[in-house]
């Protein structure tokens, strides 16, 4: 579809001057604003802060756009002896200068996709606005702002805003096929801006299922990155059973028949009692059946070690803990690793989240980790082995210490040894 069919005859739209407007205003800023007066090329900002300043917020930072090419900015930049840093935007159109030595700004040319594949573009530079808002994905980010506070909006963002609907800019189709992370996108700003937590515009919905399958072709941590945002902003169960219903799970890294219910009754306990703390990968755990669906969901979307042991650990002991209403089961389960306890605590701690047991959470939260007396040469120099085995006798003698409320001393637990090693059939045969 082209962008004059569906374009506003006038873009300005209203000009403002409100305090979150004014707060982007360094002298840094200001010097930046200058320099491009001076060669006579025009910046506004784009995207993301426009919208974050109609919606009264600050914005955390600003990114701006430019008639002027990336060479042009580098011989601008190059002739006023200010830095240029982080060389690797140039291939994207971005330079980035560094403004009295204080203060970086990202200033992108605008361009239009000439050609993409669903995963990336290949840019054509334009010093056409219009063009520009044109390849953006959602009217809320095809705004742009003038440092004279002028608002810039092509396709009726800035309608959208109010209404707080979530729109794609043009033909929906067109738009999630030059990238089909566009789908999680537009949950994603449903979340940011939506009122409602169930107003999608069917037909988008409709669109977005027909495209699902392109999401195969999108990374995993890609696809996970934006998902952690999903689920941590609002409406992050609802959007995920939304997503769910569109068919995207298989192209996710999901089982073929996620755990909805369990899902949605987790959820609901982690926002109830940690409102605002939500550990995505807790609640996203609810929907794996069996601990090898959380094997399967990293190999999709490549989790950090921390998110792929704690989707493991939830999916293996959340059935076993389900009823487990005292602490001490769950200061045993800490200790009962090879690994670091102070880590292992983590885990309990989520697992205690996922299930809502603020109490015994807090519980657990508070205690602090007491310094095991025995230490690995001791038990070796009494006949126990080295190596892995050796960390098992080790969890198992720290199982006896926390069955005794941790209250036992070297000699103690020695005497358990022999007991300790005939369980686990390692004692040495005469």
């Amino acid at each position: 579809m082209e962008a004059s069919a569906i374009a506003r005859p006038d873009p300005v739209v209203l000009k403002i001057d409100t305090p979150e407007f004014r707060s982007i205003f360094t002298k840094e800023l200001e010097d930046l604003i200058d320099l491009f007066k001076r060669y006579n090329y025009e910046i506004r900002v784009a995207g993301g802060a426009v919208r974050d300043i109609l919606m009264g917020k600050c914005p955390k930072d600003i990114d701006i756009a430019t008639t002027a090419t990336p060479t042009e900015m580098k011989e601008i930049f190059t002739k006023e002896n200010i830095r240029m840093v982080n060389m690797n935007g140039e291939k994207h159109g971005t330079i980035t200068p560094r403004i009295n030595d204080k203060e970086n700004f990202e200033i992108t040319t605008l361009r239009i996709d000439a050609v993409t594949d669903g995963r990336h573009a290949e840019v054509i530079h334009t010093t056409d606005w219009l063009l520009d808002a044109n390849r953006r994905d959602l009217t809320i980010n095809s705004m742009f702002l003038g440092f004279d506070g002028k608002v810039y909006d092509y396709f009726y963002g800035y309608e959208d805003l109010q209404k707080r609907r979530v729109a794609f800019v043009g033909d929906p189709d067109l738009r999630i096929k030059e990238d089909y992370l566009r789908i999680l996108r537009y949950f994603r700003f449903y979340g940011r801006i939506a009122e409602q937590e169930n107003n999608h515009d069917e037909e988008t919905l409709r669109i977005i299922a027909k495209n699902a399958s392109g999401l195969a072709r999108i990374s995993g941590e890609r696809i996970w990155q934006e998902w952690k945002k999903i689920l941590s902003g609002n409406f992050g169960c609802n959007l995920t059973i939304k997503m769910i219903d569109c068919g995207l799970a298989p192209h996710m890294g999901l089982p073929e028949k996620p755990n909805t219910d369990e899902f949605k009754a987790v959820f609901k306990r982690v926002e109830s009692a940690h409102k605002g703390e939500i550990q995505p990968i807790t609640v996203l755990s609810a929907l794996l059946r069996v601990p090898e669906d959380a094997i399967t969901l990293n190999l999709r979307l490549k989790f950090t070690v921390f998110e792929r042991e704690l989707s493991y650990f939830l999916t293996q002991n959340r059935e076993e803990f389900k009823e487990v209403d005292e602490l001490l089961p769950y200061q045993q389960l800490t200790l009962h690793t090879i690994g670091s306890a102070k880590l292992k605590k983590e885990y309990v701690l989520e697992l205690l989240r996922y299930h809502g047991k603020r109490d015994l959470y807090n519980q657990l939260k508070e205690w602090e980790i007491p310094a095991f007396p025995l230490k690995g040469n001791a038990l070796i120099e009494k006949g126990a082995p080295k190596g892995q085995k050796l960390g098992q006798v080790m969890s198992e003698l720290k199982m006896i210490w926390a069955a005794n409320q941790f209250n036992m001393s070297e000699s103690e637990l020695l005497e358990h040894l022999p007991s300790v090693l005939e369980k686990l059939e390692l004692s040495k045969k005469v």
